[in-house]
């Protein structure tokens, strides 16, 4: 750093903390005035400091693969004989009256899964011929048939699955868990989020956002290509201990505001700042996936330098091992009503798992060679599932899809503490309802947390007046679940 450009930075520091001293005392200035040193320790709390759960964790860490649109689950996970025998019938009218749907009116056919199905593991998984690679780690999936939702519009229902709220503004599932659990790595963040496809959430930023919680514990959003975040980098011209010596004075002139005002987002902009300083060495460390092994690249199906689902299974792997708390991926493009060929349950489906069935199969072996399985909880779902019956306006057409389905929908877990080889709940014989065991949304946002080490009633965050939590006035721990 220039000479001149260092005294007139730390003139500016002394200068302020002197003008400032009256307020905040002469011990906290003094102490304050005193640290020129980069290692010196900061009175202020750091958000982000690793903590102990109340109750006992079954799963230290969470990795949500959020299939945006919502996979069609009556050919992937729910096997209906009957819904097959019945093919291309009119759907009774008892499961049709006073029910709305997204595109779909007057008296659909029912439509049987062209798919093929056979049991797999030794729990006797059922699983179709779309997802061959997830038949080999049947033994570790933990299968819930009997999800159920009020939202059947996409935004809206991923809000409700990620936030507890179908409105916007709520705190994501991972800014829960990262606020309870704050970061096991100083120098990562405690929520990570992925985005393959091309596309955002359909619930945009607020799917990963933190709401009312201090936006610390939101998600960060990482590229598995290019610069793995945007404007981390030292601006042109800033050598890296000018830029230390910079955060220093702003971490000074922040911490005076936190004393004085206490407002959670001056401690948020503390500890992002200084996040980020370390980050520009860490998160590009962990982002290269070329340090991998041929053998592990071909396993996920990854290929560096590209943006795609692979690669951020893989990445997600790096970034469990590394102690990030919450890792969020999204990809985009599950949407199957049928109104193109990439979405009709026959080809389209096939082409479409294949972006996803070998690397999340990968997935879960190689967390599970590593010994971070059980300790890791691995969530693979849609905001609603697909019904029964044809949609509305491909009825007439050579393209076969569904619409969306609120009232009876398939999603899995695996490791973190849940029971492998492991099937609940159950849909009536044509899949219109849930027959036995109902898990809803809040449900399952109870269960996860139970799994962490939280009682999902006790989590919770003074606001406007009141203690908000994740699920509302709702849910119930699916004890069944748990190994």
């Amino acid at each position: 750093m220039h000479p001149v450009t260092e005294s007139l930075l730390l003139n500016t520091r002394r200068n302020f903390l002197k003008s400032s001293s009256l307020s905040i005392g002469a011990a906290a200035f003094s102490a304050l005035l005193a640290r020129d040193s980069v290692a010196a320790p900061s009175a202020i709390e750091n958000p982000l400091a690793p903590r102990q759960p109340p109750l006992l964790a079954r799963a230290r860490r969470v990795i949500y693969l959020h299939l945006t649109g919502s996979p069609p689950h009556l050919d992937l996970y729910d096997y209906k004989p009957e819904l097959v025998k019945l093919n291309g019938q009119d759907c009774p009218d008892s499961v049709l009256r006073g029910k709305k749907f997204a595109f779909t009116t007057g008296v659909p056919k029912l439509m049987g899964t062209p798919r093929q199905f056979r049991q797999y593991g030794s729990g006797g998984l059922w699983l179709s011929d779309a997802i061959p690679h997830l038949h080999q780690v049947a033994d570790e999936i933990c299968m819930i048939k009997s999800m159920h939702t009020e939202e059947f519009n996409h935004a809206p229902a991923e809000l409700l699955t990620l936030t507890g709220s179908a409105r916007q503004g709520r705190p994501s599932l991972g800014s829960w868990v990262t606020y309870g659990l704050g970061s096991e790595n100083e120098n990562l963040p405690g929520f990570v989020v992925l985005i393959s496809s091309g596309v955002q959430p359909n619930g945009g930023k607020n799917s990963f956002g933190s709401g009312f919680l201090p936006s610390v514990y939101q998600g960060v959003q990482c590229r598995s290509k290019g610069d793995p975040v945007l404007y981390a980098s030292d601006p042109p011209g800033m050598s890296r201990p000018l830029r230390r010596q910079t955060l220093d004075a702003l971490k000074d002139l922040n911490e005076l505001q936190a004393r004085e005002l206490g407002h959670p987002e001056t401690l948020t902009r503390i500890a992002q700042y200084e996040l980020a300083f370390r980050m520009q060495t860490a998160v590009p460390e962990v982002m290269d996936i070329t340090q991998e092994p041929q053998h592990i690249l071909d396993a996920y199906g990854a290929r560096p330098g590209e943006a795609s689902f692979a690669n951020n299974c893989l990445l997600a792997r790096r970034l469990a091992e590394q102690g990030v708390r919450f890792i969020q991926l999204f990809d985009w493009g599950w949407d199957f009503h049928g109104t193109n060929p990439n979405e009709d349950i026959r080809d389209g489906l096939t082409k479409k798992c294949a972006t996803m069935d070998q690397p999340i199969a990968a997935l879960i072996q190689d967390l599970r060679q590593r010994g971070l399985l059980d300790e890791t909880l691995i969530i693979c779902a849609g905001e609603f599932g697909r019904t029964p019956f044809r949609e509305g306006r491909t009825s007439s057409g050579s393209i076969m899809g569904r619409d969306h389905y609120p009232d009876c929908y398939s999603l899995w877990m695996a490791g973190g503490g849940v029971k492998g080889g492991f099937s609940y709940g159950e849909s009536d014989e044509l899949g219109f309802s849930v027959a036995d065991n109902k898990v809803h949304v809040h449900d399952l946002q109870a269960t996860i947390l139970h799994l962490l080490g939280f009682d999902h009633t006790r989590l919770t965050y003074r606001f406007q007046g009141r203690d908000f939590r994740l699920t509302d006035v709702f849910g119930e721990v699916v004890h069944d679940l748990l190994a």
